[in-house]
């Protein structure tokens, strides 16, 4: 038994965009402890990147850069072949126009993550990897990169010297290596409160999670993820925050804002 007891619970936020709203980040930002901010690339716009870091500040969320890439219309779940040179610029663009929005509201950006197909890329992808994380380590090489235990991104990471944050997906089915089951696949995205919850204390206390074909996978976690554009999802991060609470598990974030 692992027997952690304190853990990080992050969720997707900042995704709505002009008129058209994507999840409740208001109650979202009451429940967790760090906020994967959208960017604009993949999602967002600037007022609702300056509302949602406002919130973050005034709840003492940690605020983190959740870059993508320039995909609006496929919100970025879609993989873009891109040079990576090109990557990096991108990356470094949104993390200096994120961090400058909420700097302005007193707090900054305390760590990296990748949204949607730029992060399901980096597990395996060595150039688009290497592109992310030099983007981090030249805009502040201080700054966590979060991603999926075993990735090449965090390999990566760790080699220019970065701390990397293992992150755990509490609604999302595990392939038996370890990995995401697309989401094209039925059943890769577990909505029963219940169910998600069970599963978020026994990857946080046991180290381990049960796949699709019923192997069990272990896995080290700092980090839970709850997606925020998930139907439920405010549901759902209440019942993963009760359940870790009942468990013994202190819910904090890693970056220790």
């Amino acid at each position: 038994m692992v027997d952690q007891r304190s853990v990080d619970l992050n969720a997707d936020v900042g995704e709505s965009f002009g008129r058209w709203e994507l999840g409740d980040d208001d109650a979202l930002l009451h429940l967790v402890t760090s906020a994967n901010v959208a960017c604009g690339f993949h999602a967002g716009d600037p007022a609702t990147l300056v509302a949602t870091c406002s919130t973050a500040a005034e709840r003492g969320v940690a605020v983190g850069a959740q870059v993508g890439y320039a995909d609006l219309g496929g919100f970025g779940r879609r993989f873009i072949d891109m040079a990576p040179e090109e990557l990096y610029a991108d990356v470094l663009y949104q993390l200096g126009a994120l961090d400058g929005i909420a700097r302005s509201h007193g707090t900054a950006v305390s760590y990296v993550k990748p949204h949607g197909a730029l992060y399901n890329a980096v597990v395996h992808h060595e150039e688009q990897a290497a592109a992310v994380v030099r983007a981090v380590a030249a805009y502040d090489p201080a700054l966590p990169l979060l991603g999926l235990p075993g990735s090449v991104l965090l390999a990566a990471a760790a080699g220019r010297g970065l701390r990397t944050v293992r992150e755990a997906f509490a609604d999302r089915a595990y392939t038996p290596a370890g990995t995401l089951v697309s989401r094209r696949e039925p059943g890769a995205v577990i909505h029963d409160p219940d169910v998600v919850a069970e599963r978020v204390v026994r990857m946080v206390t046991v180290g381990e999670v049960e796949a699709v074909d019923g192997s069990v996978v272990t896995l080290e976690v700092d980090s839970v993820c709850v997606h925020g554009d998930s139907p439920g999802a405010v549901t759902i991060a209440r019942a993963v925050r009760e359940r870790l609470d009942a468990a013994g598990v202190t819910v904090r974030a890693f970056t220790g804002g």
